[in-house]
């Protein structure tokens, strides 16, 4: 009887503390949910943007676009007198080049232009991956890569893209990086983005840089034209839209262009151009303002970059470092909240290791069990067995970090809009003000660009929105440039036949 008893009690007792540890256990997990949802709730009031912030971020972009048309370092922005006083209209004709350096990837083209009844008739390109050893290694090094793989493209050309003896072949160069332009064919770096860092380049002309990398390959080509890849977006929604008058990149990186009135830039000091235009690249990259909704996670991304306290803008709203916030978030959750375990997975503590498109296909993903999210966390962070709750917040930290930098990309054009006059509507008017845009990030990021457009309506108003477009210029940074090159040609006037 008496053993019977104490097996009785001993058996109690096991389950007693089991039961005790099942629900130590839960309050454990309990606490780490709290805690990870707390830091979730605090990144989303941080990155808040509420409609007055918009307009204040707006409005700081106006003053800080007048004070950089007014002298040079007068502003974060550069506002850049880009030479292009004549946008393409439609009569360009015969065979020209772009070159298309932008990022990470460069593109060649080759447009055939057909004057003003047919527009374009062909265009061929070819994408070439910059091995990252390159983009912080030496110019030399630099050009003539890009230089070997132009010569590769031509190379492969058939007869019918034969020029006539003694006619050169002409490229429009576009170089998404901050320039000091001198002409509308030649201009020295100001300092490189995007996570290039090549130290001789800086104060050289990149043109001339080119040229003797063409050289070197005995390929007789001009570059004739200089052009930012914000200023070539332009010049090709232009080309197809006579109310383009601003362009956008939303991109690797992010930047906007304008036309300008020339009286209206106080550091121009040549004669006025006949046009009475000017094309400004802004370079907004670079803009900052008190009113910026910044983060702990963009203040440690910025001082461990290749260049801290410069491009503030880009770095919360452009495709580079979208995927970068959401893995500094998600690895402060998983250190503090253990929501992958007690320890934190390694993978989880690389730099950059979530780019942007992994981040914009979990943002999408609309399947009942967010498959697309638990894959892409098996494969980038080698995470498995996650609950779908835990899948469900990486997605609103997605939504969180993107939707902060579409409202402040609608509040960057609004700030553009607004120095052109463009923002309020005029009795007797009914003029149509469309923005081109370009850019893989507003191209392929659904959920960015559908919120950005949705916040420049609510910014604008029913009346003033619906007189402004929004209009995908696609390759126009590409194509625009060899508009340019066309419409800056040496030959001029010269009987094409």
């Amino acid at each position: 009887m008496g053993k019977k008893a104490v097996v009785i009690i001993c058996g109690a007792a096991v389950v007693t503390v089991a039961a005790a540890l099942v629900v130590r256990q839960r309050m454990r997990c309990s606490g780490h949910w709290s805690k990870a949802t707390a830091i979730v709730k605090e990144l989303e009031e941080k990155c808040g943007t509420p409609i007055a912030k918009l307009r204040q971020v707006a409005d700081a972009m106006t003053v800080e676009m007048h004070a950089g048309l007014a002298s040079e370092g007068g502003s974060k922005l550069k506002m850049i007198i880009s030479y292009v006083d004549n946008l393409p209209n439609g009569n360009e004709k015969g065979l020209f080049y772009a070159l298309d350096l932008g990022g990470t990837n460069f593109r060649v083209l080759r447009v055939q232009l057909g004057g003003k009844d047919r527009g374009l008739i062909n265009q061929e390109f070819t994408e070439v991956a910059i091995p990252e050893n390159l983009m912080v290694g030496t110019t030399e090094g630099l050009f003539d890569f890009i230089a070997s793989e132009l010569t590769k493209f031509v190379g492969k050309e058939g007869p019918e893209y034969q020029l006539p003896p003694g006619r050169q072949r002409e490229l429009g160069f576009t170089f998404s990086f901050p320039v000091q332009q001198t002409s509308i064919n030649s201009g020295s770096l100001i300092k490189w983005t995007k996570g290039f860092s090549i130290d001789d380049t800086v104060g050289q002309d990149v043109v001339a840089e080119l040229s003797k990398a063409i050289e070197k390959q005995g390929l007789d080509m001009r570059v004739s034209a200089l052009v930012n890849d914000t200023v070539g977006t332009l010049a090709g929604g232009r080309y197809n839209n006579n109310d383009v008058v601003a362009a956008v990149i939303l991109g690797t990186g992010t930047n906007a262009a304008y036309v300008e009135r020339a009286q209206a830039i106080p550091k121009w000091h040549g004669l006025l151009p006949k046009s009475g235009d000017m094309v400004i690249n802004m370079e907004w990259g670079n803009f900052r303002s008190a009113h910026l909704p910044l983060t702990e996670y963009d203040h440690s991304l910025d001082t461990e970059s290749l260049n801290p306290g410069d491009q503030i803008f880009e770095k919360i709203i452009s495709g580079m470092y979208l995927g970068e916030i959401v893995r500094r978030a998600l690895y402060r959750i998983a250190e503090e909240a253990s929501i992958f375990d007690e320890t934190v997975p390694p993978k989880l503590k690389v730099p950059f290791i979530l780019r942007t498109p992994d981040m914009s296909a979990m943002h999408h993903d609309t399947s009942y069990d967010l498959k697309v999210v638990r894959d892409i966390l098996k494969n980038v962070f080698e995470i498995s067995n996650t609950s779908l709750k835990v899948r469900k917040l990486i997605v609103e930290l997605c939504n969180i970090v993107a939707t902060r930098g579409a409202r402040l990309a609608a509040a960057g054009i609004l700030g553009v809009l607004k120095k052109l006059g463009r923002d309020v509507h005029r009795d007797g008017e009914k003029q149509k003000t469309v923005v081109a845009l370009d850019g893989g990030l507003f191209e392929h990021y659904t959920e960015y660009s559908k919120c950005m457009e949705n916040t420049l309506r609510e910014l604008l108003g029913e009346d003033v929105g619906a007189s402004i477009v929004i209009e995908h210029s696609n390759d126009g940074s590409g194509i625009g440039a060899a508009l340019i090159a066309a419409s800056h040609s040496q030959y001029l006037g010269v009987d094409e036949s």
